[in-house]
C-alpha cells in the first residue's frame, strides 16, 4: 500500500476530523466526529460480538448512531494463508484503511461512483501493528452477483449491467485502477426510486492523475472475468448479452 501522497494528505485535512479515543485514532467526516466516543463503545461491542459480522469474510455489520445516518462498518480482515495467523492485525506505520479513506474522497470528487466514505478508525495494538474498521454511509440494495440471480424483466436487467459497465468505464477514464474488481464490489442501490452501480471496497486500489493506460484497464477486466468465471463457470447466470455490458468478452 502506497504512502499517502501531498493531494491525497489534503485531502485528508479538508474532509476528515481526526481524533484520539484510548488506543484509537479516528478520521471521520465532520458530521460524525463530534460521535467519536460513542463510535468506539459501538466498535468494542461488534468486535466482541462476532455473530453481528457478515459478508465476504465475516467483515461487514451495520451500525447506527444517534442523530446520523446508518453506517456500514468493515473492518480489516484478510484471506489467503495470512488470515490463519494474523486475520485482523496489520502492520505499517501509515494504515491501509486511511489510504483507501481518504482515495475514495478523491475518487468521489473525481466523479467516480463509489460507497460515501464516513471514516476510518485504527485500533494501534503496539507501535506499527493494528485493526482497523472502515466506514461509509449504507446504500440499500444488493451486489451485481446478487442482482445477476434475480428474476428481473429483461430491459431492467440490460439497465443496470449497462450502469455497471458506465461506472467502470468512468472509474478507468477518471484514473482508478481497482485491483480486485469482482461482482461482489459493484453493487446495485436502490435509493431515491432509482438504481444504479457504485463501487466498492478500494482497499487495493490506486488512483493515478490521468485516465488508466490499456494494459492497467486489461488486469482489471482480466481480474473481473476471473470473478465471473469463479461464480458461475458454466455460463448460467450471465450470459454473452450481460457480459459485453461489462466490456467483457464471452470467449
Amino acid at each position: 500500500m502506497p504512502k499517502l501522497s501531498g493531494t491525497l494528505k489534503d485531502r485528508l485535512r479538508l474532509d476528515f476530523v481526526r481524533s484520539r479515543e484510548g488506543a484509537y485514532e479516528l478520521y471521520l467526516a465532520a458530521s460524525l466526529a463530534p460521535q467519536s466516543s460513542a463510535l468506539v463503545r459501538e466498535l468494542s461491542d461488534l468486535t466482541r460480538r462476532s455473530q453481528r459480522w457478515a459478508g465476504n469474510r465475516a467483515s461487514a455489520s451495520s451500525l447506527r448512531l444517534a442523530g446520523s445516518p446508518e453506517l456500514v462498518v468493515r473492518r480489516g480482515r484478510r484471506g489467503g494463508l495470512m488470515a490463519r495467523v494474523l486475520s485482523s492485525i496489520y502492520v505499517g506505520r501509515v494504515p491501509r484503511v486511511v489510504v483507501e479513506l481518504v482515495l475514495a474522497a478523491e475518487a468521489r470528487l473525481r466523479g467516480i461512483p463509489v460507497a460515501q466514505p464516513m471514516g476510518a478508525v485504527v485500533e494501534w495494538i503496539a507501535p506499527c501493528v493494528y485493526r482497523s474498521f472502515y466506514l461509509t454511509r449504507k446504500e440499500e440494495g444488493q451486489t451485481l452477483w446478487e442482482f445477476a440471480r434475480t428474476p428481473t424483466p429483461a430491459p431492467e436487467r440490460a439497465r443496470i449491467f449497462d450502469c455497471a459497465g458506465g461506472a467502470i468505464e468512468t472509474m478507468y477514464r477518471c484514473g482508478l485502477c481497482h485491483a480486485d474488481l469482482n461482482l461482489h464490489n459493484l453493487f446495485v442501490t436502490r435509493g431515491d426510486g432509482k438504481s444504479r452501480v457504485i463501487i466498492l471496497d478500494l482497499d487495493k486500489a490506486r488512483l493515478y492523475e490521468h485516465p488508466l493506460e490499456p494494459s492497467r484497464r486489461a488486469r482489471n477486466q482480466a481480474r473481473l472475468l476471473r470473478s465471473v468465471r469463479k461464480l458461475d463457470p458454466h455460463g448460467k447466470v450471465l450470459g454473452p448479452e450481460d457480459l459485453s455490458r461489462l466490456g467483457l468478452r464471452s470467449a
